[in-house]
């Protein structure tokens, strides 16, 4: 049975963080500035662990493309973003991480990613300046709710055993993430503390995820693991040029996931959804006929191979979807090529997805970032109802949520003081 503890702080801290991901990271280093003694909570061994997951392979902080393009990968959320990217743009995100000694670069896709292409670099750089802003971090401290006198209550795992902790402080924010990659942390289990406060929570789903589709088993055994590069796709009237892999139980992938909220969306409603292929983007339907009809008596696959530069996983895909009539009509083979329907079957568990999307609804919060009807608790991050797509957008909404959250305790905290 863990034992009642009080934390060890010289005075009750200003503001409680609790989460210790980007979001909950940046908002404790906008109060520290501020001067606010802050203390930072999170209930793994060690802070930041999905950013340090996500960035093994290069952290792709944010984008370079126009605002204008920009905010709309935000979905309903962009009115939301377009306020919070005013006050903290990619421009700044890069200029912060160049305050850190991280220096960035644009690469060829428009995404940004620091020079290093390490994660874990940026992350002890920052937790070098939070730790010189008197930042204090608790770790293996999971939050269970409030005691009796509103003090936030933590279960706490120390080396000569368990405890429990209890804090009160002047302001509190969580950013507690959604339900995908739980091993990181991001487990919802903070859904029945806030649905207990009568705080509205949509369900929680995938997002940024893989999707099945159901492959013949030459398809699978042959091209399972391979990728699938510059391609068009296309779902729900939108359409973007990218790649994407197919896995023994579907697709995923940078493109694939660009698109996974609509997808999503038309499998929740229809228990099924359509992802249009066009296997050669860069070629006209009109000319791709003409050379289609210049086939003589070589086979197929060699015609397209030779040809057409159409082999592997894409020629394979083409046979496994269109119907073998078309194959052998040029106008309809053509059409086949450029419109190829792939039937989506159903969607990637949420622990296997990169993010999640559903939460605390928007409406829950004021322009601080503060509970409407709990004063003095602040959100911010994945555990809110938003999402973005991968390819610098999460991150960045992340990262802006946290200074938005960050001013707005700083900003509730000066008006409590000054009406008292």
């Amino acid at each position: 049975m863990p034992v009642p503890h009080t934390i060890p702080d010289v005075a009750p801290p200003d503001v409680a963080i609790v989460g210790a991901g980007p979001a909950g990271l940046m908002a404790a280093e906008i109060a520290a500035t501020a001067g606010l003694r802050v203390a930072l909570f999170d209930h793994t061994p060690t802070p930041a662990r999905k950013l340090l997951l996500a960035g093994r392979g290069g952290l792709n902080l944010t984008h370079s493309e126009p605002l204008d393009r920009f905010l709309p990968r935000y979905g309903n959320a962009e009115p939301l973003f377009r306020r919070l990217l005013a006050a903290f743009s990619p421009d700044d995100l890069r200029g912060w991480a160049a305050g850190l000694g991280i220096e960035t670069f644009v690469g060829s896709s428009g995404r940004v990613f620091p020079v290093q292409m390490k994660a874990s670099t940026l992350v002890r750089a920052w937790l070098r300046r939070l730790d010189g802003l008197g930042v204090t971090l608790h770790s293996r401290h999971r939050w269970t709710g409030w005691d009796e006198t509103g003090a936030l209550t933590f279960h706490a795992a120390f080396r000569h055993g368990e405890e429990t902790v209890t804090v009160t402080p002047r302001a509190t924010l969580l950013a507690l993430g959604g339900a995908s990659w739980p091993r990181t942390g991001s487990d919802g289990g903070w859904i029945p503390l806030l649905e207990g406060l009568g705080v509205e929570v949509a369900p929680l789903v995938p997002s940024n995820m893989g999707f099945e589709v159901p492959w013949s088993d030459h398809l699978r055994d042959r091209f399972a693991g391979q990728p699938v590069k510059s391609v068009g796709l296309s779902a729900a009237g939108r359409r973007l040029k990218g790649e994407f892999v197919i896995t023994e139980t579907g697709i995923e992938g940078g493109a694939v996931y660009a698109l996974s909220a609509p997808l999503r969306n038309a499998i929740a409603a229809e228990g099924w959804a359509t992802l249009t292929l066009d296997l050669l983007p860069d070629m006209a339907e009109a000319e791709l006929v003409k050379r289609l009809r210049r086939r003589g008596a070589e086979s197929l696959s060699t015609f397209l191979k030779k040809s057409l530069s159409l082999s592997g996983p894409r020629a394979a895909l083409l046979r496994e979807f269109a119907p073998a009539a078309d194959l052998t009509d040029p106008v309809a083979l053509a059409r086949q090529i450029k419109g190829l329907s792939v039937v989506l079957t159903g969607v990637s568990p949420i622990e296997r997805a990169i993010s999640s999307a559903g939460g605390v609804r928007l409406s829950e919060l004021d322009e601080r970032s503060m509970l409407s009807r709990r004063p003095g608790l602040f959100l911010a991050g994945e555990m809110l109802d938003w999402e973005a797509p991968t390819g610098g957008y999460l991150l960045q909404g992340c990262f802006a949520m946290g200074v938005a959250a960050g001013k707005g305790m700083v900003e509730w905290l000066e008006r409590d003081l000054d009406a008292s």
